[in-house]
């Protein structure tokens, strides 16, 4: 069975799509088969990147590791068992078209509560949760006591993790390997900086998840998404002479890729 890769955040600028069509293309480039899904049927970012980046390869004859996207089946509502969510049916379809012949499915889910969303985490064995390096975004995770820090409890989102596991525990599922991402982190160690981190550790013992490193805030990637191409495709496209912010950022990726801790993953690049 494929491994499930869920990227999840209910806030938005953190970087979802970006770390899912890196993660995605970064496995496939390993000779591993990924599946790809985009739940934000509306904004669509992931599914565009690889839109681009098919016409891109197109367009300039090359052959470069891609996930296999694929968009939710339509369902008609005669198809429904009674009492059934249509969103539901939607998504499981999309997985099991392609659980079978994958050995990864990445699902970018969209940067607010939605069902398919919901749905999403119970599925994740693996859940990455890309979030800004800062206290604004913070608040994805936890509620804190603005003059002191202290923690006051979990979030909504944390909230719906917690429920996506017990989901899980219930039909003897393996627990889900929770992966938050300090995306966009200085260069510099700022108080603010280890403030964060501090929060976070004191968070992570408490409601259950791994911190890893994850990008620093690059033009690159902005340059690159209308190609569809990412960091690993520069030096086989030829492109020389690396500067150093490019060459940082892949050290970046294959940090990321390592501490994921990915069953059957070996980092070769």
């Amino acid at each position: 069975m494929a491994h499930i890769i869920v990227v999840g955040n209910e806030k938005g600028g953190a970087g979802k799509s970006t770390t899912s069509m890196h993660v995605a293309t970064a496995l496939a480039r390993m000779g591993h088969r990924v599946g790809a899904l985009d739940l934000d049927l509306r904004q669509r970012s992931f599914g565009r990147y690889i839109d681009n980046r098919i016409a891109h390869c197109a367009r300039e004859g090359l052959d470069l590791p891609t996930p296999i996207y694929r968009d939710l089946p339509e369902v008609e509502k005669d198809q429904l068992d009674p009492g059934e969510n249509i969103f539901d049916r939607r998504l499981s379809a999309a997985v099991a078209s392609m659980e079978q012949e994958v050995d990864f499915i990445l699902i970018d889910c969209p940067g607010s509560h939605t069902r398919l969303s919901q749905v999403a985490h119970s599925l994740a064995d693996t859940l990455i949760t890309p979030l800004n390096d800062s206290f604004i975004d913070f608040d994805l995770l936890a509620r804190i006591e603005p003059h002191t820090g202290k923690i006051l409890g979990p979030s909504i989102y944390s909230e719906m993790v917690w429920s996506a596991r017990q989901l899980r525990a219930q039909a003897g599922l393996p627990a889900i390997d929770w992966v938050v991402l300090r995306n966009r982190m200085g260069a510099q160690q700022m108080h603010n900086k280890k403030k964060m981190g501090d929060a976070l550790q004191a968070l992570s013992k408490r409601i259950g998840f791994r911190v890893i490193p994850g990008f620093s805030e690059r033009v690159i990637f902005r340059e690159l998404f209308p190609s569809g191409l990412t960091l690993l495709d520069l030096k086989d496209l030829g492109v020389k002479g690396l500067n150093l912010s490019n060459v940082a950022a892949r050290q970046e990726l294959r940090d990321l890729m390592a501490a994921l801790k990915l069953p059957g993953v070996k980092i070769e690049f």
